[in-house]
């Protein structure tokens, strides 16, 4: 029993690489067995990170040679559990956790955040699908791609489309591009909560909302009836960009939607003829919006042609380009949000009874 504590107490120490801490807790460890000559250990975590799930189990086993000469055997397993929701707030079958994807203001590539960070979840092992709630300008079907009408498999409800792994609803999937969507507040609001429950979502890990800019009507729907587990705010370094993103970040707050942290997209800009370095919109905002209301800044984007040459293609670089930094990025702020996400308290409703209340006749 020695032996194994020891070893219970140095997985628990470890780092796992990216995050940079310790992810591994008394739960997430479901066996240490030391029989024999061999040692038997199985961890489980709550999200995915298949790509440098490799990396940790061998710093795990060189570091555990200390502890014994035996043959060590790890297995890491991975099951990302549904999360608690805003109260009263119904949640959705077959989809885990809604993160939302928001920004004060428009034109700071929060559509192309929210598509490569998809496709990153996606790369790490996840099943990830997106809505795409600006029903005034949906861009998620030229991102990736996609010009068809969605399908009915039941009669009832839509079959998302997919693409690239990534299942998808749009309003842009139901009409014209090039018909204006000329409607009121409450006929937004209602189409938003259509697409959202009345899509056929194919066991959901992650379901990401593209959201449009602001924090009008479609924005406080979402806070108030749809089941979102967390928000990540996208802005640029521009001092107008942070000070909406700074309202957005705070309606947030009001409504008791966690944040997940702060994405900070065009934070630098690469000459592709000389190479000089240049922050166009400032330099540091996301940082200093995240120090200032205690948030984790997930990551900062460059200001690349490529991102968009990728989209405009209906290929974003996530997936056109596996092993290009602006990949790396995106990989590296997709397991940070889930890994936040993982910390937080999971919802235990649908394990509850429900009482059901009969009338004696």
């Amino acid at each position: 029993m020695e032996i194994e504590k020891k070893i219970e107490d140095f997985i628990k120490a470890m780092n796992f690489p990216i995050l940079n801490k310790q992810i591994i807790t008394e739960k997430s460890i479901k066996k240490i067995e030391c029989e024999g000559d061999h040692v038997q250990i199985d961890l489980q975590l709550g999200f995915y990170a298949e790509t440098i799930i490799e990396e940790f189990k061998n710093i795990l086993l060189d570091g555990l040679k200390d502890f014994t000469k035996n043959k060590i055997n790890i297995n890491i397993s991975t099951k990302v559990q549904s999360h608690k929701v805003q109260t009263g707030v119904e949640t959705l079958p077959n989809v885990k956790n809604i993160i939302a994807i928001a920004s004060g203001k428009g034109g700071v590539g929060k559509s192309t955040v929210t598509a490569n960070l998809a496709l990153a979840l996606s790369a790490e092992g996840a099943t990830v699908g997106i809505l795409d709630a600006d029903i005034y300008g949906p861009s998620q079907p030229t991102m990736f791609g996609i010009n068809q009408k969605p399908s009915s498999s039941d009669g009832k409800t839509m079959d998302p489309l997919k693409a690239h792994n990534i299942q998808i609803m749009s309003i842009g999937f139901l009409v014209d591009q090039e018909t204006p969507m000329v409607w009121r507040g409450p006929m937004v609001t209602s189409t938003l909560e259509q697409l959202l429950r009345e899509t056929k979502w194919n066991n959901l890990d992650y379901l990401l909302i593209d959201l449009p800019p602001g924090t009008g009507d479609i924005q406080l729907t979402l806070a108030q009836k749809i089941p979102v587990t967390g928000a990540i705010i996208v802005t640029t370094p521009q001092d107008i960009s942070l000070l909406d993103a700074r309202r957005g970040l705070k309606m947030f707050e009001k409504v008791n939607v966690p944040i997940l942290g702060i994405i900070e997209n065009m934070a630098i800009h690469i000459c592709s003829k000389c190479n000089n370095e240049e922050h166009i919109f400032g330099k540091d905002g996301g940082a200093r919006m995240g120090k200032d209301y205690n948030v984790d800044l997930l990551g900062s984007l460059p200001l690349d042609i490529k991102i968009r040459e990728d989209l405009d293609n209906g290929k974003p670089t996530v997936v056109n380009d596996h092993n290009s930094p602006i990949t790396n990025i995106f990989s590296e702020v997709a397991m940070k949000m889930a890994a936040k996400v993982a910390d937080y308290s999971e919802d235990h409703t649908s394990k509850f009874p429900k009482i059901v209340i009969e009338k004696n006749t």
